[in-house]
């Protein structure tokens, strides 16, 4: 039987789909003139492989992992790299794809800038304070913004009301 057009494609897909999380990020955290800087070890010394990984290298932790998904407690989370408070749990909502989502930010403490990786242009954001990664800005949340702040919780400190 010969092999169809759709079959060539599904397996080129599904090839990319191996590999591409293999690759390394090219990526770093977002540059530029921050209140907040420390150098590649100091970063390192503060931060887990999995946090360095996320928020300095722009990588994404798995879903449903982060213990802040689920919470319902009031209160501020927290940049992890400068403490800088980024979303009231007021804005967070349950968007089902498994990271800690908010429909908005604190003002003044996220920066965003496009994210072109994987073949579609997204929007990235970062603290605005030290520049790390936080994760991305949809247009798919609920109203008043219809935006969708998904965000990886390693990138986060919850502090309780």
């Amino acid at each position: 039987m010969p092999t169809t057009r759709r079959q060539i494609i599904a397996s080129g897909l599904a090839s990319a789909a191996l590999v591409l999380p293999a690759l390394p990020r090219r990526t770093q955290a977002a540059t530029g003139n921050f209140e907040v800087t420390r150098t590649e070890a100091e970063w390192r010394a503060m931060l887990t492989d999995l946090q360095y990984a996320v928020m300095r290298e722009e990588d994404t932790e798995r879903a449903f992992t982060s213990p802040l998904h689920d919470l319902k407690t009031p209160g501020m989370y927290h940049c992890r790299g400068c403490d800088l408070p980024l979303y009231s749990s007021k804005h967070k909502f349950d968007s089902g794809t498994g990271w800690p989502s908010f429909w908005k930010a604190q003002s003044n403490a996220i920066r965003t800038k496009p994210d072109r990786s994987f073949f579609v242009t997204r929007t990235e954001c970062h603290c605005r304070r030290c520049g790390s990664h936080l994760g991305h800005i949809f247009d798919d949340g609920p109203e008043p913004t219809g935006k969708r702040h998904c965000i990886n919780g390693v990138s986060l400190v919850f502090r309780a009301a």
